[in-house]
């Protein structure tokens, strides 16, 4: 289970975020593949740290341009502190990029 980001992790979101600025699909889509690049990424993470609205409708529309990713899942406690069961996303071996 994960329990939150850790502050390195955070910070490494927030550069992602700050070098690929703006609300478009396909920006959205370049700051996951710039997360997913580095480590794995839950849908949470990607909500709240990348601001991206729907992370599975990125993810899907990366796997459709080749990208490999895989999902996992876990179960994480939000601030409010109840637990959901998330997607985690890691970018497989079979990249195209």
């Amino acid at each position: 289970m994960l329990t939150s980001t850790s502050d390195d992790k955070r910070q490494a979101l927030a550069a992602i975020l700050a070098a690929h600025p703006g609300t478009s699909s396909a920006v959205q889509c370049a700051r996951i593949r710039a997360a997913l690049s580095q480590f794995s990424l839950s849908t949470f993470e990607a909500m709240r740290h990348l601001d991206v609205y729907d992370p599975r409708a990125r993810v899907l529309q990366l796997r459709n341009s080749g990208e490999s990713i895989t999902t996992a899942w876990t179960r994480i406690a939000t601030e409010g502190g109840h637990l959901h069961r998330v997607g985690v996303y890691v970018l497989g071996t079979g990249a195209t990029h």
